[in-house]
Parts: C-alpha cells; structure tokens; sequence
C-alpha cells in the first residue's frame, strides 16, 4: 500500500485570493508591516485550509500563500546562499520580461535557522483531525543545476564532492528534523531540474555549463540519497518533477526516459510526482523502473487551463500507465499546483475545485 494519506493528491499551490495580493503589494510599498501581511497570510491560509478539506483532500498544503517564488523564498534563507533580485529585460519589440532570480553559492552552505517551522506549526493548527498537513519545499538540486560550478564559490568549495553535497544534505537533514519535532510526517520537494534533463535544449545548455547531461541524473541522485539518508523516521519524502508552470506556460519538453532510471530506481524516495498532462510528457514506459515500495502519482489533470478532462480518458491512461508499473503503486493528482508563483495560472478560482473533485473522484473508482 501506498504510503501517501490517499490514493488521490495535489501538488501544493493555490490562486492567492486578491486581498493577498493587494496586502503583499501594501508590505512592498512599506504601507504595512511584516506582522500586518502575516496575519492577512493566515486568514488566507485558514481559508485554503477549508477548501481542501470540503473538496475532500487527505493532504493539506497552505497553499504556498506566504511566498513569491516555489523555490527561492526558501532557499535564500539557508547559510550561505544569496539570490539576486530579478531584472527586467526589455526585449528588442519593446515589451519587458522578468528574468528569474539567480541563485549563488556564496559560503559554506549550512541551515541558519528554521525556516518553515512556524508556516508548519500554523498549518498543522489549521487542518482536522485525520488530514496530514504537507509542507513543500524545493529540492537541493535546484542549488546546483542553474549555475553549476560557476554559481558555486571556489573559495568555499574547491571541490563540490563530497563537501558541497554533504553540507546541502545537513541543512536540509536539520530543516526536516526541525518539522519532524513539531509533527510534521509529510515533505514533498519540488524539482524542475531532472524534467529539464529531459529536454534537448536544457541538456546543450548544461553541457555549455560543463556538466554531462547524461551523469547529472545519477549524480542528483546521489545527492538526493544523502537527504534521505536523513530523514526522521515516520516520514514520507516524495518529489514533484516539474517542467515549468509560470503563469500557466512550460520550460521543458521531453520523455522521462534519460532520466528515469536514475530518478525511479537509484532515488530512495517514497513517492514521485510526475507530470504527464499532456504530449511533451511521452509515454509511461520509463514507469518500468519503478520498485517495489515506492509510489507514483500520476499528475494527469493540467492546472494550466480550465478545460475539464474527461474521466474515461483518465482511467484508460491510469490503464496505460499500469502496463509498466504495478496498479497498486500508482496514485492520481494535477499536473502540478495552480500557482508555482505568486502570478498564478491562468485558470479560475472554480476551475480549481472541479479538477480537484475529478481527480478524487476518479481515484476513488479506480482503486476504491
């Protein structure tokens, strides 16, 4: 049996609701304080909290309500790593485009404080009996992969193996230690970097870099391991693999084969979350690397666009799927969460709910 709380899961975020917004704006501006927009967080938070739980979800994120970014917002709070504001290009035709934040290696890399122990303890505070609240956070690899050995200081790392990778894994040994002992069971990492492997144009641009696209998969995988190797006990550590989900466009494209091996088999993970919403995800044939003991969940439903998908079609792909991995280690969720930022997908508020109903609804007629 899995070990996630149900057959039936969500990737994480949520549509920030427009009184969050316009409060996040007014913390910008210096209008209120830090403390004001918390408590504007909480209310949002509480309400999300409610709405999973009517929808009828095991598994209770906050939303992802008190950040900007899936994975900067916690990142830059480790030791010894620095983010670079994002910078407004101005393309040749006049139009401006935002260039994503540039993660950096500064220092040695250590856990500086706690970091999503009080978003946790409000959660968990938050979410009925019965429900496990899930807390999501970026995988280490995402420290690594943007900038490779260029993002990384040679002063503090002369050589990234094995210090680099054992530094990263301590932090984040003691951020999941820290959510243990407050109860925390449940910890998904959130992952673009092995999607993007997937894809051509990425695997060129890691070898201008001057990493082989062909060893990242196994190397990550090793480096994932030593945050396995420690995990508290009684947790379940899953991974969403993500191809991009900003503002409902993608990054990536590709099979998951070049990676699947290293991904399914070598990763000492209890849960995948792949994404498999539409062509540009391939076939589930790399499925069959998948062991005994571990769970994939299906993201089969898009959190792009509105358009509700079709159940029937759902079952006949979950069919599809379980020609190469056993049926009873498979499980269904979205693609990915509705808002990766705090821009949000182009998708209604209501569209939100019913592909969370279709995924239960569809989990629960397929395994009961």
């Amino acid at each position: 049996m899995s070990q996630l709380p149900a057959r039936y899961d969500h990737v994480g975020s949520f549509l920030r609701p427009q009184y969050l917004l316009e409060a996040r704006e007014q913390k910008a501006k210096g209008d209120i304080t830090p403390e004001q927009l918390r408590e504007v967080e909480d209310k949002a938070i509480a309400e999300i909290v409610k709405f999973q739980e009517d929808v009828g979800l095991k598994s209770i994120t906050d939303g992802e309500f008190r950040r900007t970014y899936f994975h900067i917002d916690f990142l830059e709070q480790l030791g010894g790593v620095k983010t670079d504001i994002p910078v407004t290009i101005r393309k040749p035709d006049g139009t401006e485009e935002l260039a994503p934040p540039v993660i950096r290696v500064i220092d040695k890399v250590r856990h500086a404080k706690d970091i999503q122990l009080a978003d946790f303890q409000f959660l968990k505070s938050q979410v009925a009996k019965g429900n496990t609240p899930k807390v999501t956070i970026p995988s280490p690899t995402m420290l690594h992969f943007r900038g490779g050995r260029a993002g990384i200081s040679k002063d503090a790392y002369p050589e990234l193996d094995p210090a680099f990778y054992d530094d990263v894994a301590k932090a984040y040994g003691d951020e999941l230690r820290s959510l243990a002992a407050a109860g925390c069971t449940y910890v998904q990492m959130d992952d673009t970097n092995l999607a993007y492997l997937c894809d051509e144009k990425m695997r060129e641009a890691a070898r201008q870099r001057g990493d082989d696209p062909n060893e990242l998969p196994h190397r990550y995988a090793k480096f994932i391991n030593k945050v396995v190797a420690q995990k508290p006990a009684g947790m379940t550590l899953a991974m969403h693999l993500c191809r991009g989900n900003f503002k409902s466009t993608h990054a990536a494209a590709g099979n998951y084969e070049p990676v699947a091996e290293a991904l399914l088999s070598e990763m000492n993970l209890d849960a995948f979350f792949l994404e498999y919403d539409d062509a540009r995800s391939g076939d589930f044939k790399p499925l069959r690397y998948l062991p005994k003991g571990k769970t994939v969940v299906l993201g089969l439903v898009t959190t792009k666009f509105g358009q509700m998908e079709s159940k029937d079609d759902l079952k006949r792909r979950i069919d599809e799927a379980a020609k190469y991995a056993p049926l009873d280690q498979l499980a269904l969720s979205p693609q990915c969460g509705f808002s990766s930022t705090v821009h949000g997908n182009n998708i209604a508020v209501e569209a939100q709910r019913n592909k969370l109903r279709l995924v239960i609804e569809t989990a629960q007629e397929v395994w009961g």
